[in-house]
């Protein structure tokens, strides 16, 4: 279990908040390049650690991240009008431009130098990967963008998409860092990812429903084995990476594209669920695009217009009874992803830790929480958190068997870290 001021530590995460401070030192996905799809298109709203910001793509191409509201009146620049490199309020005006800077004043005397002394809040905004990243940290600290594989491979090789889910980010990072519940809540629903028939992936998770792990710390966060008995001789390891802040990675199955996450704050009690697929050795197939868009594996659909998905809380997220019995899910909710999310959220929007009963199987998930923890009091005292290098991203998840006695961290060892050529393949 976690006290309750560990428990507030983790969860709270707003400006001045010890959580929110370290997690400003991550460049931060923000939005999908595609939702500001041209210069001078129509404004986006974004939530992130509890700040109301607007996004915009200027003439130029540039992306501004910027305070959701107007200094003079404190009206919403979503109204407002993006024009010739800038984001006009729709009240008076005044107009900023991706910096921040106040660049014309239309409701003030020509000859006045008001503008000159108004900026709005901004944040440095960098594209890769079809992602639209923002820093909100202390312009000194600004580290290095990550490097992860989906993010360096061609736009065909990849796939991605974001809901927003009804609970705190770690309640969702947990989940994602959580290799046991594979065995249980994914039982039915692995197929979906695209597993093929000539794989014994599935089998080995049916085998053994209750792994045994193994939690080494590394430079960027955690290095995660989860035990199942395969033969006399072996042992079937899923090996994951838990990257901080907020990354996890999923180990793969025989012949499905490879999968991530980012679990991201919008505030304390909401956060955003970034998932992407890629394949770094081929072009994604139609079918498996299609079968992304409509929600299979660990995506979502979503209602169109927004992110937030079909199936929620507020209609049991579509649960299907007879599908539950049959097997094709373990909880009759269609998808991997979204079998997570309701589970998650079931919980309430910040789960009382005090509560919690962990076993064996959570070892993960508490030295997670330690070592988010252990940032806070690291970053308290100036020091350096880690995974702020590009190169220290560069880590591929696993699927492997091993003979026993092996350590898992030996046996897997190529298959856990992208080599020099491989990343200058991708």
């Amino acid at each position: 279990m976690l006290s309750y001021q560990d428990n507030k530590t983790l969860t709270r995460t707003g400006a001045g908040t010890p959580m929110g401070e370290v997690l400003r030192r991550y460049w931060i996905p923000a939005l999908m390049s595609e939702e500001l799809p041209h210069p001078d298109c129509p404004q986006v709203r974004v939530k992130l650690l509890g700040e109301e910001l607007i996004a915009f793509r200027d003439t130029s191409g540039r992306v501004g991240l910027v305070d959701e509201y107007c200094p003079h009146r404190r009206v919403s620049l979503f109204y407002g009008r993006n024009e010739e490199c800038g984001i006009r309020c729709a009240y008076h005006g005044w107009k900023f431009d991706v910096d921040g800077k106040c660049v014309d004043l239309p409701s003030e005397p020509a000859e006045s130098n008001f503008k000159s002394k108004i900026r709005i809040k901004s944040y440095p905004t960098e594209e890769r990967g079809g992602v639209i990243w923002a820093y909100m940290g202390h312009p000194d600290l600004k580290p290095e963008l990550p490097e992860q594989e989906w993010m360096m491979v061609a736009d065909s090789q990849r796939y991605i998409s974001k809901k927003i889910q009804e609970c705190n980010y770690f309640q969702a990072l947990e989940g994602g860092i959580d290799s046991s519940h594979v065995s249980i809540l994914h039982s039915g629903s692995v197929a979906n990812l695209g597993v093929s028939s000539k794989s014994n992936s599935t089998t080995l998770l049916a085998k053994d429903t209750a792994p045994r792990f193994e939690v080494m710390e590394t430079e960027y966060g955690l290095l995660i084995g989860a035990r199942r008995d395969a033969d006399e001789d072996n042992y079937y390891w899923r090996i994951t990476q838990f990257i901080m802040p907020w990354y996890t990675m999923i180990p793969p199955f025989g012949g499905a594209p490879r999968g991530g996450h980012a679990w991201v704050p919008m505030d304390d009690e909401h956060c955003w669920v970034w998932s992407w697929s890629w394949t770094p050795g081929r072009d994604l197939t139609k079918e498996e695009i299609d079968q992304m868009a409509a929600g299979a594996g660990i995506h979502a659909k979503v209602i169109p217009g927004t992110f937030r998905t079909v199936a929620n809380l507020e209609n049991d997220f579509l649960i299907d009874r007879d599908m539950q019995k049959r097997g094709e899910s373990f909880a009759g909710i269609f998808g991997v992803g979204m079998e997570d999310h309701a589970v998650q959220v079931s919980a309430g929007s910040v789960a009382d830790r005090s509560l919690e009963r962990l076993g064996t199987s959570d070892t993960a998930i508490i030295k997670a929480r330690r070592r988010l923890l252990d940032a806070v009091r690291v970053n308290e005292k100036g020091g350096a958190v880690p995974a702020l290098d590009a190169e220290s991203h560069r880590v591929r998840a696993a699927s492997v068997l091993l003979p026993k006695g092996m350590p898992f961290h030996e046996g897997a060892k190529d298959a856990l870290r992208l080599a020099e050529k491989d990343f200058e393949a991708v």
